[in-house]
């Protein structure tokens, strides 16, 4: 197992709905529906609402504000942490103090200046894995392979050949840029020779070729907690792209898929599937027995005269709360199958039940041919 802390992060783009180059009318319009759907007015009682509602309600007014859109696409939530760090140096994932911090990192800092460049940290890494219902019910130990760039280990990521070094760069003497003149203008510059570093290596290492990094396979545990579904990110921090000349690496970002489950479908911490059940069932009652993901029996109790379509809910039989306590609830919506095989027999008793029928048994068909009855009247009038 590795040592680092995995945070679990849901991406704002699919709590929203929406596609990543979604406008801001469509952000605008999805929010509000599931703001509607979610709002804890409308589900009193409900903790898993309450989660969703803030949840849905920080990312739209993170995606909402054009700059902080930017941001976020570009560094994700990284860019609104603040004292974070992970990887060697404490440099990898770590916070913007501001959001002028992150674009002076996006663009630059005005006219060039900042002189010498460190070097920055590796590449965030994505790597989408799919499990099924049952794992995400339980959580699992999973192990991933990838291929990813890697620290250099016998330049030890210096990128120079052991026992050599570096020296300052002849064009920039050092500062890692280089100044022309344009005009009435000074243009500062990164310097081309040291890429801004400030000093080049005077023999390359040659595993990397003075990249200080190699590209090689990994072996990778990932702890999957309970409660994940489809969009949940997992950060494992620093096993992203190892940076150049020594930079701390990147990290690498795991996108939770569930395959579709046989008998379940999920609506957030809810269960859903549909039960067949016997017309005779249906007008006379009973229990039935389903299976859950804990590998437990749920009990059904199904009341007399229930109707086509509704639906039964057993409390704290549904999936897990991610990091959180509890379980959502199962739903089972009831389908009354009307037989198609019978005997002799059976049709004989259909008969006689018929023959005693009075429309009492049925009200709403009866309610609706007598309506059907007065409708026609009124027109043959």
């Amino acid at each position: 197992m590795w040592g680092e802390v995995m945070a679990v992060e849901a991406d704002y783009y699919e709590l929203l709905e929406v596609q990543r180059g979604a406008d801001d009318a469509t952000i605008k319009s999805s929010y509000r529906k599931l703001a509607m759907r979610w709002h804890p007015d409308k589900n009193p009682g409900d903790a898993d609402a309450e989660h969703r509602f803030k949840a849905i309600s920080e990312a739209y007014d993170c995606l909402k504000d054009p700059q902080k859109r930017a941001a976020y696409d570009r560094f994700g939530h990284d860019a609104f942490k603040q004292g974070m760090s992970g990887g060697s140096g404490g440099q990898a994932g770590a916070g913007f103090s501001d959001l002028g911090d992150i674009f002076e990192t996006i663009f630059g800092s005005a006219f060039g200046g900042g002189g010498r460049q460190q070097p920055r940290r590796g590449a965030d890494l994505r790597y989408d894995l799919e499990i099924s219902l049952d794992e995400a019910f339980h959580g699992k130990q999973a192990q991933i392979e990838i291929e990813v760039s890697a620290k250099c280990e016998p330049c030890e990521g210096k990128g120079a050949e052991p026992g050599t070094g570096t020296r300052r760069c002849n064009l920039c003497g050092g500062h890692g840029q280089v100044r022309a003149q344009q005009g009435f203008f000074m243009v500062e510059r990164t310097c081309p020779t040291c890429h801004g570093r400030g000093e080049v290596i005077e023999k390359p290492c040659r595993i990397c070729r003075g990249e200080g990094r190699v590209d090689q396979p990994q072996s990778l545990d990932v702890t999957i907690p309970p409660g994940v579904d489809t969009g949940t990110r997992i950060r494992l921090a620093g096993k992203g792209e190892a940076g150049p000349f020594g930079a701390p690496a990147g990290d690498l970002y795991i996108f939770i898929h569930i395959r579709r489950h046989r008998v379940f479908e999920r609506d957030g911490t809810n269960l859903v599937t549909r039960v067949p059940i016997a017309f005779t069932t249906a007008a006379l009652g009973g229990a039935i027995e389903i299976p859950g993901l804990d590998g437990k029996a749920i009990t059904l109790d199904i009341p007399a005269g229930i109707q086509n379509g509704k639906q039964l809910r057993k409390r704290g039989e549904g999936m897990p709360v991610l990091q959180g306590r509890g379980r959502g609830d199962l739903v089972a919506e009831i389908t009354v199958e009307t037989p198609t095989r019978l005997s002799a027999r059976q049709k004989e008793l259909l008969r006689e039940l018929q023959e005693t029928e009075t429309g009492d048994e049925t009200p709403e068909s009866k309610g609706f041919f007598d309506r059907l009855k007065e409708a026609w009247e009124g027109l043959t009038e």
